[in-house]
């Protein structure tokens, strides 16, 4: 496949590889795609080394660990900012692989072997770095499930993979709180045959109860060898697996595999925010996203980078913890998600002044859209109006950045608020609501990717044929991101947001369908439509539309235990910002809930609701809106 590049001020490349027929993985473009050899060639005169990335591929943690311990032993591989400002501890490339090998030894002890799936429940921290590599050492599979959920979606996930192992620590310690790890994995795993043992690691001095599969990991990991042989791998063989929201109330688990996504992730992070041997890079995303993964592990890792892992909260103990850190740290690259930013701005320019930010060169907005008055900020307060802002786009399956502001020629323009240029390799293309392509700028459609590109996910765990539903068959011969976007006059793209019934909650990919699911188990409430609504913090919230049972008293107790359904089943972050009781829900004549009506009505744009004529009593909408409007009134008077 040649895959041209060219794109105003944007540098050519040709990228080629070759695709082995041994395990084809079909597209529903007729393409079969295999592995990704070591014969890949870059003709740009300034990627003309890239290749030795893909050399040591098939053997993941070799690139990622043992070719630096060879090279510099010594380098800072991880600088981890521990929750209490002050206390950070930094782990070399010799230190970090006696870790993950110590580590793999312990997980093959105890029969975890290539193809098995681990889960890892941990924060961010050096062990949950080098649980990750261990996994990659030994050929297993981890799924690392964000350690905010609760133990009803830990289960889940943990059911859905088969996993054979948990990683997880006694506590864990965020924002100055203590949260109880592993009592969540015990209330999980008690509905997971699969689980043969729990591997528990110490965060704090607290002891917590150990039943018979748990292992204390310390101690075992101190009784094994330094020193575990990789496995080797195919190209397509299983790296990991992320779980994440969809339109429909099942998190789909993303597979990730070796060479295509390893070498997507180095390239991306080295090109896009101009990494540099000797940089500091700050990522300050969470391990259980995919952000962390490429951004904070195996990205920094595979490129000999120095890479942060930060533990605690942009509030602790102060609004300008991150800037204290960016000065204490000398961080060059800070990449955080726009509902941080706008959470900071929010405290004034003083918590960012008070520190010195010399040592940044480029900032970077990953999660969701960043909006102008954020990106000004973020630009001209945090970055003094001299640091590269990169606006960046990419998902779960896409496994890298696709679109972003940079690389580009030297000095070319960035755009506030647009993520701009694609990645070499990606094609994007626009589609009108009838398939077809819509050619020409400045336009709008459904965002699609016209070829596949390494960093493509393969499949969802389980499930192919919902991968090809989901990702394929909307538009054939094309992937469907599920975003929209605008072309602008000039070329560039500009993120408009979600197609489907995903909401995106402070960077956090969620499914309407997940909340709805969960309140719908509350015995009074025997119907919910749950919409996203624009938030001045995180961007997006969740309003929830609830009918409740004729006979129903105590409305208040009921919101408020719908509110804890949703925590527990799923996280906080999850739990709706408000919950509006109303008499009927709007929907067609099929029983389909229209649920653009409810979000015309949440904007206040209730004016143009465009055609109601479908629904089975158009008269509904009234109703809905007079229930809204005594909603909000009560809402001010309260406030």
């Amino acid at each position: 496949l040649a895959l041209p590049q060219t794109n105003g001020d944007t540098r050519m490349l040709n990228l080629h590889w070759r695709c082995y027929i041994r395990k084809p993985f079909v597209y529903p473009t007729d393409i079969n795609v295999t592995g990704y050899s070591a014969s890949i060639v870059f003709k740009s005169y300034c990627f003309q080394k890239l290749f030795i990335y893909v050399w040591l591929l098939l053997i993941m943690t070799l690139n990622c660990l043992d070719q630096h311990v060879h090279q510099a032993p010594d380098r800072v591989a991880l600088i981890w900012e521990k929750d209490e400002p002050g206390t950070e501890v930094k782990i070399t490339y010799r230190e970090l692989l006696d870790m993950t090998c110590r580590l793999a030894n312990t997980l093959k002890k105890y029969g975890v072997q290539k193809g098995d799936r681990v889960a890892i429940y941990m924060p961010v921290t050096p062990l949950a770095v080098a649980a990750m590599l261990a996994c990659a050492r030994i050929g297993a599979i981890h799924t690392v499930v964000f350690a905010g959920f609760s133990a009803e979606s830990l289960a889940g996930r943990i059911i859905d993979s088969g996993c054979k192992a948990v990683i997880t620590y006694n506590q864990g310690v965020r924002g100055g709180r203590v949260v109880e790890l592993k009592k969540t994995v015990d209330e999980a795993v008690k509905n997971c045959p699969s689980v043969k043992h729990v591997f528990v690691a110490q965060r704090t001095d607290s002891t917590v109860h150990m039943g018979n599969r748990d292992i204390p990991l310390e101690e075992e990991m101190a009784k094994e060898a330094p020193v575990c042989a990789p496995e080797s791998m195919d190209s397509e063989d299983m790296l990991f697996m992320l779980y994440t929201s969809g339109s429909t109330g099942k998190p789909k688990g993303i597979v990730h595999t070796q060479a295509g996504y390893l070498l997507y992730a180095a390239v991306t992070h080295k090109h896009v925010f101009d990494y540099q041997q000797g940089d500091v890079f700050g990522c300050v995303a969470d391990i259980g996203w995919i952000t962390g993964h490429s951004y904070v592990v195996y990205g920094p890792l595979c490129n000999g980078g120095t890479s942060v892992l930060f533990e605690s909260t942009p509030l602790y103990p102060d609004p300008g913890r991150y800037w204290e850190t960016v000065q204490r740290l000398k961080i060059n690259q800070f990449y955080g998600a726009p509902t941080a930013v706008r959470l900071l701005l929010k405290y004034g320019d003083k918590w960012v002044k008070k520190y010195d930010r010399s040592s940044l060169k480029t900032l970077g907005s990953v999660g969701e859209p960043i909006n102008h008055e954020a990106w000004q900020w973020f630009y001209n307060v945090v970055g003094d109006s001299r640091c590269t802002l990169v606006d960046t786009w990419w998902q779960t399956e896409t496994g890298g950045i696709c679109i972003a502001p940079r690389p580009s020629e030297e000095g070319a323009d960035i755009i506030p608020a647009m993520a701009m240029r694609p990645f070499f390799g990606i094609i994007p293309a626009l589609m009108d609501e009838n398939g077809r392509v819509i050619e020409g700028n400045d336009v709008s459609g459904a965002l699609c990717i016209a070829q596949p590109w390494p960093g493509l996910a393969r499949t969802i765990y389980g499930d192919h044929q919902r991968f090809i539903d989901t990702y394929f068959k909307l538009y054939p011969g094309y992937y469907f991101t599920g975003d929209g976007a605008y072309r602008s006059s000039e070329g560039y793209y500009q993120i408009t947001g979600r197609m489907d019934d995903v909401i995106n909650i402070s960077g956090h990919r969620l499914g309407t369908a997940e909340i709805e699911d969960a309140m719908d188990e509350h015995p009074a409430v025997p119907e919910t439509a749950v919409i996203g609504y624009p938030h001045e913090i995180k961007g997006e919230g969740a309003f929830a539309f609830i009918v409740l049972k004729e006979d129903t008293a105590h409305t208040e107790r009921v919101k408020e235990e719908l509110r804890s359904i949703v925590a527990s089943k799923i996280a906080k972050y999850a739990v709706p910002d408000h919950v509006l009781v109303v008499k009927r829900l709007p929907k067609t004549r099929s029983g389909k809930i229209m649920r653009r009506v409810l979000k015309k009505i949440v904007a206040d744009q209730s004016s143009d609701l465009g055609d109601v004529t479908t629904l089975d009593d158009p008269s509904i909408v009234a109703e809905i809106l007079d229930a809204y409007q005594k909603y909000k009134t009560e809402q001010s008077a309260s406030s």
